[in-house]
């Protein structure tokens, strides 16, 4: 018992030294702790010459059928772990994962919470986040807008670049480094279509989109 708690010691200040989150932390050491204390049981008992080959035997095929029956749960633990340990989003995030999109509220180690704009809270197995792929908006701090914006025929392409600058120019949220680019983009059947790119931050993002679009 006192190697446990030294070793236990031991591997506590190890892990603070790691960049680990300190949930993956925390259930390193109790997992760590718990192998120590069943080697401990059976140190002690084979020195009291009591017989454990049996029930090493009982509680391996106990835990294997334990391990089938909880396969998905401990496939949402696993991702979860790989969550934590790769960091690829946090709280807070705006992330897009498959056809959900939304603001993470909560990393579990079975499950993770996504609210949308809608309000709608959504949870997602971290099995099926770890394997997924995973857009992060906030990470970098900006995002690029792409608003397409048709004219006739019959406007000079000047005006029309003139006016859409205008437009921006009337917005301290976007930025001027990268500066705005507006661009003609194709032609369609009653009119020319211009695209306009330009970046703000996360925040501001869809409020800086609509109001440019209106």
């Amino acid at each position: 018992l006192v190697a446990v708690h030294l070793l236990g010691k031991l591997l506590r200040r190890l892990l603070a030294r790691t960049k680990l989150d300190e949930r993956i932390q925390k259930y390193l050491l109790a997992g760590v702790k718990l192998i120590l204390y069943i080697v401990t049981v059976l140190i002690v008992a084979e020195s009291l010459n009591i017989p454990m080959t049996s029930l090493v035997a009982l509680l391996s095929v106990g835990s294997l059928g334990v391990t089938l029956a909880a396969e998905d749960i401990l496939g949402n633990v696993a991702g979860g772990l790989v969550i934590l340990s790769a960091h690829p989003f946090s709280i807070g995030d705006y992330v897009e994962i498959g056809a959900v999109s939304g603001t993470v509220s909560m990393i579990g180690m079975s499950y993770s919470n996504l609210t949308t704009v809608e309000n709608k809270e959504i949870y997602i197995p971290n099995s099926q986040l770890s394997s997924a792929t995973i857009i992060n908006y906030t990470r970098l701090g900006k995002r690029r807008m792409e608003i397409t914006v048709s004219a006739s025929y019959q406007d000079k392409a000047e005006d029309v670049k003139a006016a859409l600058a205008d437009a921006v120019s009337q917005f301290p949220a976007i930025f001027q480094d990268p500066a705005p680019e507006i661009r003609l983009s194709g032609y369609g059947d009653s009119g020319v279509n211009y695209l306009i790119r330009a970046w703000t931050t996360t925040g501001d993002y869809w409020n800086t989109y609509y109001q440019l679009l209106e």
